[in-house]
C-alpha cells in the first residue's frame, strides 16, 4: 500500500479572476454619509434578521430596539460571524459598507512604512534581517501594511464562534462579510480543505491592508517535533511566496501563526518565524521592503525579544 499523497493546493492562477483579486475594492455608495453608526448597526440588524442563522445568536424581531448601542454592535458582529457565505439581503451591503468604513476611519491606523526596524529598536541583536524587518505590538486590523497574514483553519472560511478572541475572527469582523464570500469561492474551486503549510490570498476589504494572506499552521499537542517546525516554516514561506506573486505588495505583516488555539509554544514559533523570513529575504533580495512581526499580548512580545536576543537559529 502506497501512502495517499497530500491534496494539491489550488494555485493563485486558478482563483485570481474568480475573486477579482486585482480590482480595487470600492464600497457600495448611496447611503447617507451623516448617518449615526448606531443607526447603521440597527438598520443592518433589521436587514439580516431573516437570515436562518440570526436566531442562533439571539436576533429576533424587535431585539435591536431593546438593547443598548454596544450590545447591538456585538450582536451584529455575532450575526456576521455565524452567517454562512453568500449574497447579502438587498441593501445590506450598502449599509454594512457605510458602517464598516466609518469604523475603520474612526480607528487610528499605523503605517507599516513608519515602523522602526528591528535594527533600530534592538541595535545589538544579531538577527540577519534586522534592517528589513520590524517587531510591532498592536492590533493587526489597524496596520496599514500591503498584506496581513491570517492564521486560518483548514476550512478557510473564518471562525464561526461569536466573539471568539482569535485573529481569524478579528480579521473577518473588521474586513466584512465579503472576505468570507471570497474564501468560500476559493474553497469551492479547490474542492478540499486547505493543507497545512500552504496559503491563499484575498482582498482585505475594510481593513487598512489591501490583501489578506490566509495560511493554516500546524497543530501542536505535546512536544514540538521536527515535522511541526517544518510545517510552520512552510506556512511562512507560502505566505511570502504568494505575496511575491501579486504585484504591488511591498510589505507583509505576520501574526503569530499556530501560537493560539493551535498550541505551538511561542518562543520556538518565534525562532522559526525569524529564521524562515530571514532566509526568504536573502533568497529574494529586493522583493519586499519590510516584513513585520506583529504581536498582540505581552507574552508574544517577550517570545520574540527572547528569540532575537539569544540568536535565532533553531534549538
Amino acid at each position: 500500500m502506497h501512502p495517499t499523497p497530500p491534496p494539491t493546493p489550488l494555485p493563485l492562477a486558478a482563483y485570481r479572476a474568480a475573486i477579482a483579486l486585482d480590482e480595487p475594492f470600492r464600497p457600495e455608495a448611496g447611503h447617507h454619509p451623516g448617518a449615526r453608526p448606531a443607526d447603521l448597526v440597527r438598520e443592518a440588524l433589521g436587514l439580516l434578521g431573516d437570515d436562518p442563522t440570526a436566531a442562533r445568536v439571539g436576533l429576533r424581531p424587535g431585539t435591536a430596539d431593546r438593547i443598548d448601542d454596544a450590545a447591538a454592535r456585538r450582536l451584529l458582529r455575532a450575526v456576521l460571524t455565524v452567517r454562512k457565505p453568500g449574497p447579502l439581503p438587498a441593501g445590506a451591503a450598502r449599509v454594512l459598507d457605510a458602517f464598516l468604513t466609518g469604523e475603520r476611519l474612526a480607528r487610528d491606523t499605523t503605517d507599516a512604512a513608519s515602523l522602526p526596524t528591528v535594527r533600530d529598536t534592538l541595535p545589538h541583536a544579531t538577527y540577519q534581517a534586522a534592517d528589513r524587518t520590524a517587531l510591532w505590538q498592536g492590533d493587526i486590523t489597524t496596520l496599514g501594511a500591503d498584506a496581513v497574514v491570517n492564521a486560518a483553519n483548514s476550512g478557510l472560511l473564518g471562525c464561526f464562534a461569536p466573539m471568539h478572541p482569535c485573529i481569524d475572527n478579528a480579521l473577518h469582523a473588521a474586513a466584512g462579510p465579503r472576505l468570507r464570500t471570497d474564501c468560500h469561492a476559493i474553497m469551492s474551486l479547490q474542492g478540499h480543505p486547505e493543507p497545512t503549510g500552504t496559503a491563499k490570498i484575498t482582498r482585505g476589504y475594510h481593513l487598512p491592508a489591501r490583501y489578506v494572506l490566509h495560511t493554516v499552521g500546524p497543530i501542536v499537542d505535546g512536544p514540538v517535533l521536527p515535522q511541526h517546525q517544518q510545517a510552520l516554516a512552510a506556512s511562512y514561506r507560502a505566505c511570502l511566496d504568494l505575496a511575491a506573486e501579486v504585484g504591488g505588495i511591498r510589505s507583509v505583516a505576520f501574526c503569530g501563526i499556530s501560537t493560539g488555539v493551535f498550541g505551538y509554544p511561542k518562543t520556538p514559533a518565534a525562532r522559526t518565524a525569524l529564521n524562515t523570513v530571514a532566509e526568504w529575504l536573502d533568497l529574494n533580495p529586493g522583493r519586499l521592503d519590510r516584513v513585520i512581526f506583529d504581536v498582540y499580548a505581552d507574552d508574544d512580545l517577550a517570545a520574540y525579544l527572547q528569540a532575537l536576543t539569544e540568536g535565532t537559529r533553531p534549538r
